[in-house]
């Protein structure tokens, strides 16, 4: 589960910068003013940053959603793991003790 939010968290953020990217190149190579320049990069950054946030808060929601999970597992595992041991310690106390064996050559 970890590496599959690592994988999305590297997938959005090439794909924000490659936008990014795409964008300030044309909006530099296109023809208008300086300041019109300026404005566009400004807006496309404030979108760019906004999406940036929603993907992390997503990303986020997730890890918590596989934290959560995990935790409930392990706790599953080790209270089986409990109930196993106990078992054992009970068969172990009802057994007869074994008469100790000394084999001598």
């Amino acid at each position: 589960m970890a590496s599959n939010g690592s994988g999305a968290v590297e997938v959005t953020l090439s794909f924000l910068l490659g936008a990014a990217t795409g964008f300030i190149l044309g909006v530099l190579l296109a023809p208008a003013s300086g300041e019109e320049t300026r404005k566009k990069i400004q807006e496309k950054a404030a979108e760019v940053g906004t999406s940036a946030r929603e993907g992390y808060e997503k990303i986020a929601k997730e890890a918590e959603k596989g934290i959560k999970v995990v935790k409930e597992k392990t706790h599953e595992g080790i209270d089986s793991i409990k109930e196993f041991v106990e078992k054992k310690k009970e068969e172990i106390g009802k057994k007869p003790a074994a008469p100790f064996d000394k084999e001598t050559k």
